[in-house]
């Protein structure tokens, strides 16, 4: 074969094969180069090459194969052996280089770009991991190759739970976590919505009559309280069950309202504690029933109770001593460390992620201390006389206002401490009123919110060690305060409990009551508030009587923003009949409180 009749046959080829992939405009570089860089065959052997079927049909077949598929060199010398030129099926060694050059051509029409490399599947899935939902959809826009790899089952389940829906499903319970991702969004912009315009559902847990509030705890939407006729009650606001059942006691033989008032409640996902004014201590375990699995006696009143968020670890201070129980392998409750302290505890916390052994931060006047299970008490910190006015601990820090000395010599100030140090970090705030309440758990990143008798709420940045935010949230102190990515829930001694968003610094909305709030707990479809008097027994005109009014109960409020048009159209539960009949209006929390209760 003479080197005209190989120009010929690249030339044909490279017409036929330009036709078949003429909406395919990617090519190689170096293939384009190499094109480039061939001679350009004569005028006149452009006539003489007319169409060759055969030849054609097999470079078209070559070419459109799946990018797995390569062309061999027994396919091409086929192809070349059925073609009308004699020339071409000769086997000279510029046949030899043809077929080669071919082979090459053809599979580099074939290949899939993808980083202009090629790439395993489980490889560009570990490369699209790294990418959030706004980048996957860009790149499900770039071919239907990188479509099919920016929808991928896997990357989608590990964004629901980055973001946090479904925390508890696994891969296998969706088939399409996309869809699942995109309810999710739009169920967390309907309950923001609901946030912000005030629209819900909203009821006053059931009261024991004649008794006073004493008390009030939640968590994850599971409320306990305690009264001064010594009764606690556990009430489900996630299944709208406010009917609440009475954790009994053992002192089945009391005669009613002979039980001393309840001190202390606090409750987790599966255990309930209360501490009475006599000393007394009893656990419930919710998952078996309303009796108490253990109870114990303190030799003085309980000044302070903890109770771990996710273990099973309570923590007591009662006179100088400082008392934490666990229970052991069998599941007996037992003394897994007594501490001694000089002063009276007045604050006490558990450490959130201690497994094995529970730590506790106990407040002492000005002292703070650092107890663990298997070894001795700690000091902390030691103020020189300033007390410690309010306490919070997350899994690596602890957050705690100490009180001033005097506007002349130095304010009141949140001190913030590294437990895995056990040094100073942060100091933070120089104001003139005391701190009365600090939340760092449940704060955002390298954020934490406070209250001050001043009135006002204040964001501190961690990271840059200053206040980010000051918000005039009440007339009186602050009493309760929680805060998430875009708002901040606060109560006041004065009863008032005020919604903000802290980013465009402005108040969405606020609930009064006669009573201090001393709870706030909400999550992203709930809001638990709790009204505690600050008398704990209030006696009428008749002084034989110590029956107290109802305007001095207390009251525990429930907000539900997750509800449906039904809900929202159904009336308050305290206006509700007690016959069944059918709503007329349109109710939100705007008319949460059809009476006043002061």
């Amino acid at each position: 074969m003479d080197d005209c009749s190989l120009e010929e046959f690249r030339r044909r080829w490279q017409e036929e094969l330009a036709q078949a992939q003429a909406p395919r405009k990617w090519r190689r570089p170096e293939a384009a180069e190499r094109r480039a860089r061939r001679p350009e065959v004569a005028p006149g052997r452009r006539e003489q090459a007319s169409g060759d079927p055969a030849l054609a049909q097999g470079l078209l077949e070559g070419a459109g194969r799946p990018p797995a598929a390569r062309a061999t060199r027994a396919e091409v010398q086929d192809v070349a052996s059925r073609s009308r030129f004699p020339r071409a099926r000769e086997g000279a060694g510029g046949g030899e280089q043809l077929v080669d050059q071919l082979i090459r051509d053809l599979n580099e029409m074939n290949d899939v770009p993808f980083f202009d490399i090629q790439l395993p599947y489980e490889l560009a899935i570990n490369i699209f991991q790294y990418l959030d939902r706004k980048e996957l959809g860009r790149c499900a826009q770039v071919s239907k190759t990188w479509k099919v790899i920016a929808e991928d089952e896997v990357l989608w389940y590990r964004l629901c739970q980055q973001e946090g829906h479904l925390p508890d499903s696994s891969i296998s319970d969706y088939s399409c976590w996309k869809l699942i991702f995109q309810e999710c969004r739009a169920k967390e912009h309907m309950l923001r919505t609901n946030w912000k315009n005030r629209k819900g559902a909203v009821s006053e847990l059931e009261h024991i009559p004649d008794a006073v509030l004493c008390d009030v705890h939640s968590h994850d939407g599971v409320v306990i309280a305690g009264y001064t006729s010594g009764d606690v009650r556990v009430w489900d606001t996630r299944t709208w069950d406010y009917v609440a059942p009475f954790l009994e006691s053992e002192d089945e033989e009391d005669e009613p309202g002979l039980q001393p008032n309840v001190s202390f409640v606090r409750i987790n996902s599966s255990l309930a504690v209360a501490a009475y004014e006599d000393g007394f201590l009893n656990i419930w375990n919710l998952r078996i029933g309303r009796y108490p699995v253990h109870r114990f006696e303190h030799d003085a009143r309980i000044q302070a109770l903890a109770l771990s968020q996710d273990d099973a670890a309570v923590a007591t201070a009662s006179a100088f001593d400082v008392m934490m129980l666990s229970p052991n392998e069998e599941g007996y409750w037992q003394i897994a460390a007594e501490f001694e302290v000089p002063k009276l505890v007045q604050h006490l916390e558990i450490v959130p992620e201690t497994r094995r052994y529970p730590v506790a931060i106990a407040a002492a006047g000005d002292l703070m201390y650092l107890l663990k299970a298997e070894d001795s008490a700690r000091t902390l910190l030691y103020a020189h006389g300033p007390p410690v006015t309010c306490l919070d601990v997350s899994a690596n820090q602890v957050a705690f206002g100490v009180q001033g000395l005097g506007w002349v010599y130095e304010g009141s100030k949140i001190l913030v401490y590294s437990l895995e140090a056990g040094c100073r970090l942060l100091k933070l705030g120089n104001v003139l009123r005391d701190f009365t309440c600090v939340n760092l758990n449940d704060s955002p990143p390298n954020l934490m919110v406070s209250g001050n008798r001043d009135g006002r709420v204040r964001i501190h940045d961690l990271r840059a060690s200053n206040v980010a935010l000051s918000l005039p949230a009440h007339q009186l102190g602050v009493s309760a305060v929680q805060m998430d990515d875009w708002k901040i829930v606060s109560g006041g001694e004065e009863g008032l409990v005020s919604v903000w968003d802290y980013r465009m610094n402005q108040k969405l909305w606020e609930v009064y009551s006669g009573h201090p709030v001393k709870h706030v707990s909400f999550s992203s479809r709930s809001l638990i508030t709790a009204h505690v008097p600050c008398q704990p027994v209030v006696r009428n005109a008749d002084r034989d009587s110590v029956t107290p009014h109802r305007r001095h109960w207390g009251l525990i409020r429930a907000y539900e923003f997750a509800v449906d048009q039904l809900a929202f159209q159904s009336p308050l539960p305290a206006c509700r009949p007690s016959c069944d009949t059918m709503a007329t209006h349109c109710y939100d929390l705007a008319l949460a409180s059809p009476y006043n209760h002061v």
